[in-house]
């Protein structure tokens, strides 16, 4: 509802025009230029159009579109001042016919602008500076010479704004105007047919009625200049015809955003079709009349957008005749819709298509992040079993080659021990010596190897230790901050010390850094492990496979691992594993 103050100002409007509208009629009555029907057709048109554009203007600001709707409504004041050229006193004819144009110059506009309320090309802008300089310069040069009864009409008032008389030079520049009058038509036309051409569907079906009138308007004033310029061989008829065409100017306007409002009105069909079980972004993309839309749901975990069936969803649109919209609920984003850039021009029914599909957008949010976690899912447990069989392998590669040859080598030494123990004691004893020394040279491998499986340091001090340790081995400058005050399973302990590691051999190898910290803490159920470092930054969890293995190691224990690496600004990661 509108307010008070509002009501008001529309109404006084309201007055002004039709007050305009009836002194524009007796100065027509009045006039010496004109009598009989042909003044009572001008009087017609005049209030016709006046009326027309002002009302539309007024209805299209109480509904919110109060650019457009001043607009409007100045047109319609700049067409009743044109008729103060019937004016029988000299000033008020001068004034009427150097405004002859202004309402041309502000249709112009408004075709161009609408709906979007700027100028959007470099066609547009020339085009419209040439309206402005063939309705106020060229019109003023033409004035400044010319003879009101020579020029404009027999028994007209006398121009005031006559400097000089030169007939010849003022009908030249008449014609010119004219001429240059036409041509721009001709733009116009063809910028209008261009646009549409070029439209996709939402954008057609707003621009569709202004656009089509437009172009007749461009149509109806070549014709108009072309009679004029030939003498006037179809009398006044053109001349009225391009009044009534221009009349339908603003109703077509009325048209497009009365066609808006009914969209908006698909809002509520949109609640009916989601409670039917229709396709959500089905039902989103009849409600907003773009079957191009597309819908990308929010990740808070990875802090990404994926799609409906989790996979990852760019939220920038690349063609330019694409925008994207957020969909935020309680503050916190939920999705992300991609639709054609025309539905910018009318957020209201976004916002509202938005609101009346939030549960739904949430579900759907829930559901695709779910998705998401079984693909990483699948593909972890994929990787895990590669990188278990690769790991086995290494492990019998390294028995085989390490251990099991010493063990032989040591089989054979004794038995060569006993085969010399009476025979040469010396020998047998030489062959004990080197079974003795494989002996403890297998355990060092067998020790090695248990190493990469569950470190010693690990085993027999805990966490803490194994984590100094490793800090105190690191080839980068490293402070050790622990605050570990509850117990934490052993599985657990070597997930963290693993991570620590890669985390540790990643900065020393890519990050050029100059020191690093490492802290681990527990707060209740939680062992959080926070390895930050001040080197280039840049590291990406979704490139290299030493980040993606490390990611799979703790969610196979249910954890959560994060990172910040912009730029030339250091990496942080972040690693939480359940403890309880």
């Amino acid at each position: 509802m509108s307010s008070p103050p509002t009501v008001i100002r529309t109404a006084a409007w309201a007055v002004l025009a039709f007050a305009t509208g009836v002194g524009v009629v007796g100065l027509i009555a009045r006039s010496r230029q004109e009598d009989g029907a042909e003044a009572a057709m001008s009087a017609v048109l005049a209030v016709t159009v006046g009326w027309a554009y002002i009302g539309s203007g007024l209805v299209a600001s109480r509904y919110g579109r109060t650019r457009i709707g001043m607009l409007l409504v100045f047109i319609g004041f700049a067409w009743f001042a044109t008729y103060l050229a019937y004016s029988n006193d000299s000033f008020w004819f001068t004034l009427g016919t150097a405004l002859e144009d202004i309402y041309l110059i502000g249709v112009m506009y408004l075709i161009l602008v609408f709906p979007r309320g700027s100028l959007s090309g470099r066609a547009d802008r020339v085009l419209m500076a040439a309206t402005v300089v063939l309705g106020t310069v060229v019109e003023l040069a033409w004035l400044v010479l010319a003879d009101s009864g020579e020029l404009v009409c027999d028994g007209c008032p006398e121009n005031v704004l006559q400097i000089v008389r030169d007939d010849d030079w003022a009908r030249r520049i008449l014609e010119f105007q004219r001429s240059a009058a036409l041509a721009a038509s001709l733009l116009a036309a063809a910028v209008i047919v261009r646009r549409i051409r070029r439209a996709s569907s939402p954008q057609r079906r707003a621009l569709a009625p202004v656009l089509w009138t437009g172009g007749a308007l461009c149509a109806a004033l070549g014709v108009t200049i072309v009679n004029d310029v030939t003498g006037e061989p179809l009398g006044p008829a053109p001349n009225f015809m391009r009044g009534l065409v221009f009349a339908a100017v603003p109703v077509a306007i009325l048209a497009s955003l009365l066609q808006q409002r009914l969209a908006r009105g698909a809002v509520a069909q949109l609640m009916v079709e989601l409670d039917a079980g229709v396709d959500l972004r089905t039902a989103l993309s009849q409600a907003l009349g773009d079957p191009s839309l597309t819908l990308g749901y929010w990740r808070p975990a990875t802090r990404t957008y994926v799609d409906a069936a989790g996979q990852p969803f760019d939220p920038v649109a690349d063609d330019p005749g694409q925008a994207t919209t957020a969909v935020r609920r309680h503050g916190q984003p939920v999705a992300i819709l991609r639709h054609d850039v025309s539905l910018q021009d009318d957020r209201d029914l976004i916002d509202s298509a938005c609101a009346a599909a939030g549960m739904a957008l949430e579900n759907e949010r829930l559901r695709a992040d779910l998705e998401a976690r079984l693909t990483e899912l699948r593909a972890s447990r994929e990787r895990l079993v590669r990188a278990t069989e690769s790991e086995r392998t290494r492990i019998e590669r390294d028995l085989h080659d390490g251990a099991q040859q010493r063990l032989v080598a040591v089989a054979m030494a004794i038995a060569s021990a006993e085969s010399d123990l009476n025979r040469d004691p010396a020998a047998a004893g030489t062959a004990l010596d080197d079974a003795r020394n494989g002996l403890i040279r297998a355990m060092d491998e067998l020790r090695t190897l248990s190493q990469g499986i569950r470190p010693a340091v690990l085993v027999e001090r805990g966490l803490g230790p194994a984590l100094t340790d490793l800090a105190n081995r690191s080839t980068v400058p490293a402070t050790v901050d622990l605050r570990l005050s509850a117990a934490v399973p052993a599985e657990i302990e070597t997930a963290a010390y693993f991570v620590a590691s890669e985390a540790i051999t990643n900065t020393a190898k890519h990050a050029r850094a100059g020191k690093l910290t490492l802290t681990a803490e527990t707060h209740g159920d939680i062992l959080r492990l926070h390895v930050v470092d001040d080197g280039c930054g840049g590291a990406d969890l979704r490139h290299g496979s030493g980040l993606r293995g490390l990611t799979d190691r703790v969610e196979a224990f249910g954890g959560t691992l994060s990172i910040h690496s912009p730029s030339g600004a250091g990496t942080s990661l972040t690693v939480e594993l359940p403890c309880g």
